[in-house]
């Protein structure tokens, strides 16, 4: 049995030292130390031996399963120390590669030139105002001399909540409210949604955004509106711009008018963008109507002020050469990283 223990050591030190991966030193374990393993056998053959030789043989077969367990331990460290280093050579970083760069959101093309119209009408010294998308119809309609069974409110085509309460169709209701809980000089730009029954198509959406203007101040004149929108005309579309004002209606205004800008693609020529007329319609504005004034409890014979507005969209339609209004809410890439 003694020459029976010293194979089983020496067979199980020489496969221990040529283990290569974790996965050797467990089936070597397995095979001498399991419980169906080699020296497991050899113990349970001990009942053979006489009483003198028991001891020896005893103490022996420990010492050589204690002896194997070391090994197997110490080679587990070495060999899990060889796989750390050849795993840290495999995943070796070169610190001085340049990082993968993760995408960067833009800014969405009517957020870019909502900021620069906001940055224009800051410097001449407005402020902006904001008022609640859903509105009273006394403030979308009847303040802004719009009353009951006026024609206008056909043309508005209104998404009505319920008896007296409307998704706003444009942002004039601000100036109301503006005017009510402020006192003159007022200067304001009220850009926000409003919401009109249209088809979807190219040029139309029930969901745009609007830029109201208003100044109310002594002394305000025709003259004040056409020099503050000229100015912005040539801010927005550039210094060699020029601006024609058309004769008009607008039930909030009066007198009223239309704005017209020099086709910028072609200076006034004629082409495409401009239907070959030299001129782009951008907004519509006008002196504020007596009437409004005094809804807004200012008194119109000591104050006087004008009112602007124009649409978002069709400004950045017309700023970036784009045909179908529908682009701004798909949300295609393609289209957003152009900007």
């Amino acid at each position: 049995m003694r020459e029976e223990l010293e194979n089983i050591r020496t067979e199980a030190m020489t496969k221990i030292k040529k283990s290569i991966n974790s996965d050797n030193l467990e089936e070597i374990r397995v095979k001498y130390l399991g419980k169906k393993g080699v020296l497991t056998g050899i113990l349970r053959g001990m009942g053979s031996l006489s009483p003198e030789e028991r001891p020896a043989a005893g103490k022996l077969a420990n010492d050589v399963r204690e002896e194997i367990e070391n090994a197997i331990e110490n080679a587990k460290k070495s060999i899990k120390e060889k796989e750390r280093e050849q795993r840290l050579a495999f995943e070796t970083i070169d610190v001085t590669m340049p990082g993968k760069a993760n995408p960067i959101g833009g800014v969405h093309p009517l957020t870019k030139v909502l900021d620069e119209i906001q940055e224009i009408f800051l410097g001449m010294g407005f402020s902006v105002a904001e008022g609640p998308e859903v509105e009273l119809d006394y403030y979308n309609f009847e303040a802004l001399n719009i009353p009951k069974n006026h024609p206008a409110r056909d043309e508005q085509d209104t998404f009505y909540i319920k008896d007296g309460v409307v998704l706003r169709t444009q942002t004039s209701p601000v100036q109301i409210r503006e005017m009510e809980k402020s006192k003159p000089p007022i200067r304001i730009i009220a850009p926000g949604r409003v919401y009109r029954s249209d088809a979807v198509d190219a040029t139309h959406s029930p969901m745009f955004t609007q830029i109201e203007g208003l100044v109310v101040d002594e002394g305000i004149t025709m003259s004040d509106l056409k020099g503050t929108l000229d100015t912005f005309a040539k801010r927005f579309f550039g210094e060699s711009t020029k601006t024609k004002f058309r004769p008009h209606h607008f039930p909030f205004t009066e007198p009223s008018a239309e704005v017209d800008v020099s086709c910028f693609a072609c200076g006034g020529k004629g082409c495409r963008i401009c239907k070959n007329s030299g001129w782009i319609e951008i907004l519509g504005c006008g002196m504020v109507h007596p009437d409004v004034l005094r809804r807004g409890k200012i008194d119109p014979e000591k104050y006087s002020g004008f009112a602007f507005g124009m649409g978002l969209e069709r400004l950045a339609m017309i700023k970036y050469g784009i045909d179908d209004i529908r682009l701004f809410y798909e949300n295609d890439l393609r289209f957003l990283k152009q900007f």
